[in-house]
């Protein structure tokens, strides 16, 4: 392993131990606001398949699963899915806004740090929440998620009893 290997792999090591919290339940109705301006509230996507990711950009497996986040989006949110990426451990504003450009981010991304009411966060990043369209937690997956994970847990969820 050279020594940029083991560098990235620490990182991501610290990625996916780092602690401080735990997210919302499904039994809270968050709110969150997106640096467009525009307020996300859990009850407002009753009906929707609601995918909220959690990441830092700094974090390799967080840059990793990015676009596989944006292809999915934009693949499927048309079809009552929408995905929020929530930042967090950031420098600035700025550098957010920066990083989503370059990542060619299509979905809304929410400042973590800089909500009104301070969020939990999860205990390992990247970290991405599920919610059913009925508005419950239906599945957490801590670690990186792909499109065809997404897919997948989509169309078993539709197929499986209700």
């Amino acid at each position: 392993m050279t020594r940029r290997d083991f560098g990235q792999w620490m990182a991501g090591l610290f990625c996916v131990c780092w602690a401080s919290g735990v997210i919302a339940d499904s039994t809270s109705n968050w709110v969150m606001q997106d640096m467009a301006g525009k307020t996300h509230q859990l009850s407002r996507y009753k009906g929707h398949w609601l995918v909220v990711n959690y990441w830092v950009p700094w974090c390799p497996p967080c840059l990793e699963e990015i676009p596989e986040l944006v292809a999915f989006y934009d693949e499927h949110h048309q079809q009552h899915v929408m995905v929020l990426g929530v930042a967090v451990r950031y420098e600035s504003e700025k550098s957010v806004r920066d990083f989503a450009e370059d990542m060619l981010i299509s979905y809304p991304v929410i400042l973590g740090d800089a909500q009104k009411t301070p969020l939990p966060r999860p205990e390992v990043l990247p970290t991405t929440y599920i919610y059913h369209p009925d508005g419950h937690l239906y599945q957490v997956k801590r670690g990186t998620v792909s499109k065809h994970w997404l897919e997948q847990l989509l169309t078993e969820a539709a197929s499986g009893p209700r």
